[in-house]
């Protein structure tokens, strides 16, 4: 079981794709984490267990 997992995302400013890798081992949390393209802000919520995503959600701050 992996604790690190990969999410393909699309920025909500620019729409670009890119790819997160959340740690699972933290639990649900929210953080910041900037666009690769457009460097714009976006609000990561990660609903998870260890070594299980259950959700992402992303939004503008």
């Amino acid at each position: 079981m992996s604790l690190i997992q990969e999410e393909h995302i699309d920025c909500p400013w620019c729409g670009e794709p890119f790819s997160i890798t959340i740690d699972t081992s933290a639990g649900s949390h929210e953080y910041i984490e900037d666009c690769t393209v457009c460097c714009r802000p976006i609000l990561i919520v990660v609903d998870c267990e260890p070594g299980q995503l259950s959700s992402v959600e992303i939004q503008r701050p």
